[in-house]
């Protein structure tokens, strides 16, 4: 992403204590981490490619379809996704958690008669923070043209094979690490039938009291050449909620007032996947969609949204329409259908890269802060400050501004371990701001708008 280098003259930061010369403000500098290199060169367009034929030879994954059958059917599809998690487990010493997620669901538009929705989910502890999470998913389900034909064969390639695979392939390569907060692999059902299996998992995730800083819902991550005709393996979309659907009317009276239209929690955790992409995916430039989703449709992780996580969406750029929801038929010398032979695994196996350094960035780096708040009002400098931190790893702040026009973060300050600082002469009128906390191999969390609006914990209520 392009951004615009500016110098200003005469800021100074303050802070209870530091004083430093911010004359020559740029945009924020990180320390190479060589890990996250080799986690991103870790995963293989050949693991993912015979997961992704795995899970098509099943026939059809329809949320309604067969669960006895051994070789066709859901059922089969998520006993063989609980049968990787566990081999992979194994190899790592048991350091995963293997766990059905699952309820009954009925009197549907979708799902008129009881079925039961199961979703598989390994849980890679933390060794710090355990109950901290970022969560990666696909959807385990497939469709045809009729969404309650449950019977056709739907081998759902790419939609969504290609996400289950990256999710397998994840717990693969970060299984071989330690890290401090937990990663949370998970394979969802019901999606083409009505999200069902995201409310299900966001609904535990509350009663379990998961701390959930950041859900990676990952559907279509296969496909590089779209109906218009583009072939492009080097962009991804983010797609990002705005405000929180769940806000009250006094947060949005206040946001009214302070901003923060585009800097809710999953707004910065889109960023943060941004400069991921930048930093370490070779040959990848994400493209920052302000929606919730694609225009007028959904996913799976609006339900997570839907209770006040930090969720995005992350996906190919250019789909083909042909190959999605589509009876298997040739009609007019246009082939339908989402089959294996129109994904690209090299694609699929750079956006999974995407997700696992992501993954291991957040859970290696603190949790993010609460309790941001902003204060400057009529003066001429601006003041941040914020909770202070049982968390270990943190060693230090670093506060973040832009202009208000940019999609981008544009200048940063490291401001030590405090929890209050001042940027001299930079007024508060001109900018917005966050702050992000930092480990002791300069390891960042996703920066946090001030505010309930940018809260990354919602039921901190940041300035309460």
């Amino acid at each position: 992403m392009l951004k615009r280098k500016i110098t200003t003259t005469g800021a100074l930061f303050s802070s209870s204590l530091l004083l430093v010369s911010a004359a020559h403000a740029t945009t924020p500098q990180y320390k190479d981490q060589q890990a996250l290199h080799d986690i991103a060169s870790a995963v293989s367009k050949t693991r993912i490619e015979q997961d992704i034929q795995t899970l098509v030879d099943f026939g059809t994954r329809h949320t309604l379809s067969e669960t006895k059958s051994d070789t066709r059917g859901i059922g089969a599809a998520r006993r063989w996704i609980k049968s990787e998690f566990e081999a992979i487990s194994k190899a790592c010493g048991n350091c995963l958690e293997i766990i059905e997620v699952k309820d009954t669901i009925s009197g549907e538009k979708r799902i008129p008669n009881p079925v039961d929705v199961v979703n598989i989910v390994a849980i890679q502890r933390g060794q710090v923070d355990a109950n901290r999470m970022v969560i990666m998913s696909g959807d385990i389900d497939s469709r045809v043209s009729d969404v309650m034909d449950y019977i056709s064969d739907a081998p759902g390639a790419n939609d969504n094979a290609s996400g289950v695979a990256g999710v397998l392939e994840s717990a693969r390569v970060l299984s071989k690490y330690k890290f401090n907060g937990s990663i949370v692999y998970a394979a969802l059902s019901g999606e083409e039938q009505g999200l069902f299996g995201g409310k299900i998992l966001a609904k535990y995730a509350q009663e379990h009291d998961w701390r959930v800083h950041g859900v990676l819902n990952n559907d279509m991550i296969g496909n590089s050449t779209g109906i218009n005709g583009v072939t492009d393996n080097t962009t991804a979309r983010i797609f990002s909620e705005g405000t929180r659907v769940i806000e009250t009317k006094d947060q949005a009276h206040k946001r009214r007032f302070t901003g923060g239209e585009v800097d809710s929690a999953s707004r910065n955790l889109a960023r943060y996947i941004d400069t991921i992409a930048d930093r370490y995916i070779e040959n990848l430039d994400t493209m920052l969609v302000y929606r919730l989703d694609r225009f007028g449709r959904g996913g799976h992780h609006r339900p997570f949204n839907d209770v006040g996580f930090a969720a995005v969406r992350i996906m190919e750029t250019n789909e083909n329409y042909n190959q999605q929801h589509q009876d298997l038929r040739t009609e007019n010398g246009i082939t339908y259908g989402d089959t294996i032979d129109h994904v690209d695994f090299a694609y699929a196996a750079k956006l999974t890269s995407l997700n696992a350094v992501t993954m291991a960035s957040m859970a290696w780096a603190p949790a993010p802060p609460t309790g941001v708040s902003i204060s400057g009002a009529v003066k001429p400098s601006t003041t941040l400050a914020w909770h202070k931190s049982d968390d270990p790893t943190v060693v230090s702040y670093k506060i973040y501004w832009r202009y208000t026009s940019e999609p981008q973060w544009q200048f940063s300050r490291d401001v030590g371990k405090v929890t209050e600082a001042t940027l001299k002469n930079v007024v508060i009128d001109n900018y917005y701001f966050g702050v992000a906390a930092v480990n002791k191999d300069g390891i960042e969390s996703p920066v946090v708008f001030p505010g309930d609006v940018g809260a990354f914990e919602w039921s901190d209520k940041s300035t309460k």
